[in-house]
């Protein structure tokens, strides 16, 4: 009998030692949460698998070590997506927790951000002790400054002319900042060291210009990549070096987070803007594409136009744990909101949701949204999109964002998007078809959908 009750006595402590330690992220101080942003980085371009069960999703000549880092040190969730296939419906989308078709699909729109929902007032909303800094590419257009939207800190309305733009279709440029990355991380760097003294709890979102064009980087880097030959995909030696020194630059926030001995109490999380481009200056074209394995590229709704890179380190997340669930980038606002100890309602403007429970449990079967999986359009492109748990519905659409045919993919192996399923599912496909053109009905685009793009943005 008194082994017994020792017995039960112990698997019950074990029982409550696990059910704590699960949760106890709920209970701590408040976080400091780092979102590092980088630009035009597809989801297979880093040294590390972006997914596990695939080799093809790493490249075995990029270095990015740091990156790698926050992987094997934290999550990664195989179907991260972009809120849009360019960079400031992304930003826009991220900063306000918003769909880009509802707040806007390209670089013009008329949705002012200062007047919604935005991430630092989201954090100061559940904490108004947090400090919030925006450093880095603001984006196009934006209208509202950082300041505006609620940062205490920022660079300011920044683009990629900040970065540099000039004879961009060259294949390398040798300066002394190479896309301000130095400068970037310096300043985060200061701002972490002055909010940890000062005692707040900090936000900090690192908007990296790399590795846009115009390609930059230092001279001894460059020769690096031409003493090991030609890349494995159709990007140039130089772009892989710029892509090195942008790491380099992840691996200083990554260690002054250790120096400060802040990493229990920090959050790092990691994604892009959108895929990877296409074609890259100075690549050989011949060679396997720049987001291989997924279909197409930046501009796209394939999947190399919107899924990307997408890993969190932090308190009580499992090393090396992956998750298979569908998270956008617009699900960072109430997922930040929620680690930061938030618990009132969000405007119904919030189009994401937390994914704080993927962090200890990546079986989670979904995030919950106002809108049930992740929306995306592109009216100027004439598609629209919604991926739902392994389906992904790609929708041909007119100016007017009214549906004109479709094509079904089970993306979770498909991810190249070779099998269209909609004549064997069609039950599947009019779920989602009938989801996707009820919230485009009810949502107009706030951007114009007839004037071109600008070349080479």
């Amino acid at each position: 009998m008194g082994e017994s009750l020792h017995l039960m006595t112990r698997n019950f402590l074990s029982l409550i030692l696990v059910l704590f330690g699960s949760i106890s992220f709920l209970w701590a101080d408040a976080p400091n949460i780092i979102l590092i942003l980088t630009d035009d980085q597809g989801w297979s371009q880093r040294s590390g698998l972006m997914d596990p069960e695939n080799p093809e999703t790493a490249s075995r000549y990029l270095e990015t070590p740091a990156m790698d880092r926050i992987g094997d040190e934290g999550i990664r969730f195989t179907s991260g997506y972009s809120p849009a296939p360019l960079c400031t419906p992304t930003r826009r989308a991220i900063l306000c927790g918003t769909s880009a078709a509802r707040s806007g699909s390209e670089f013009t729109s008329a949705w002012v951000p200062a007047e919604y929902m935005t991430i630092p007032r989201a954090l100061k909303k559940a904490n108004e002790e947090y400090r919030c800094a925006h450093f880095g590419k603001w984006g196009e257009q934006m209208i509202s400054s950082p300041e505006e939207c609620g940062y205490d800190l920022s660079d300011g309305q920044t683009g990629n002319k900040t970065g540099g733009m000039e004879n961009k279709m060259e294949p390398a440029h040798i300066v002394a900042d190479p896309k301000r990355t130095a400068t970037v991380t310096d300043r985060t760097i200061k701002f972490m060291r002055a909010q940890t003294k000062a005692g707040n709890p900090f936000y900090a979102q690192v908007s990296y210009y790399a590795v846009h064009l115009r390609t930059e980087l230092q001279e001894k880097t460059l020769e690096k990549y031409k003493a090991k030959g030609a890349p494995d995909r159709a990007y140039s030696q130089g772009w892989a070096g710029m892509l090195e020194e942008l790491d380099n630059g992840i691996g200083r926030i990554l260690d002054e987070v250790d120096a400060l001995e802040i990493g229990n109490s920090t959050y790092v999380f990691f994604t892009t803007d959108n895929g990877g481009r296409g074609t890259v200056p100075g690549g050989d074209e011949s060679s396997p594409a720049p987001n291989v394995p997924l279909s197409g590229a930046k501009h796209s709704l394939l999947e190399g136009g919107i899924r990307v890179p997408f890993l969190v380190r932090g308190p009580s997340i499992e090393a090396g744990s992956v998750c298979r669930v569908p998270v956008v980038g617009y699900d960072f606002l109430p997922t930040f909101y929620e680690l930061a100890g938030g618990t009132g309602d969000l405007p119904k403007e919030v189009d994401g949701g937390s994914f704080v429970p993927l962090l200890t449990d990546p079986e989670v079967s979904s995030v919950s949204r106002a809108v049930e999986g992740l929306i995306f359009s592109r009216p100027r492109q004439r598609s629209a999109a919604i991926r739902d748990g392994d389906w992904k519905l790609l929708a041909k659409i007119n100016a007017r964002r009214q549906i004109q045919s479709i094509q079904l993919f089970k993306v979770r192996k498909d991810i190249a998007e070779l099998k269209d399923l909609s004549k064997q599912q069609p039950e599947k496909a009019e779920a989602l078809q009938s989801r996707l053109k009820e919230f485009l009905d009810s949502h107009e685009d706030p951007s114009p959908t007839l004037k071109k793009r600008k070349s080479g943005i």
